[in-house]
């Protein structure tokens, strides 16, 4: 029994420490109800139960308008677009390098062979 009990105060300090850790870190913009000096004074007063307000109340959810979520390139469009741009003009460019070389060495193979003489 004493054990279960140590193992239940472990872990109500532990989430007292995150949900307060979690207020002080929270942008002023997503807190809601009261102010963030309010917030952590009912987490450290209230530990366990004020955590689970503030995460339940007090925390606003991120707005899922697309405006704070991050998108990978590859889902994308607008980079999508650029990058087909960019494959278009590397690949100009990659056929003008090797129209060069292979002209170079045309010309190459036109020389005569130098006179081992000399």
């Amino acid at each position: 029994m004493a054990r279960v009990l140590i193992v239940l105060v472990v872990v109500a300090v532990a989430f007292t420490i995150y949900t307060l850790v979690d207020v002080l870190l929270t942008d002023r913009a997503r807190v809601r109800a009261f102010p963030k000096a309010a917030w952590a004074l009912l987490v450290v007063l209230l530990p366990v139960i004020g955590g689970i307000i503030w995460l339940i109340v007090g925390k606003a959810r991120l707005s899922g308008n697309g405006a704070s979520r991050v998108v990978a390139p590859d889902d994308d469009p607008a980079f999508l677009r650029t990058l087909g741009s960019d494959e278009v003009a590397r690949r100009a460019e990659q056929d003008e390098r090797l129209r060069r070389l292979e002209q170079e060495l045309a010309e190459l193979d036109d020389d005569p062979p130098a006179d081992p003489s000399r």
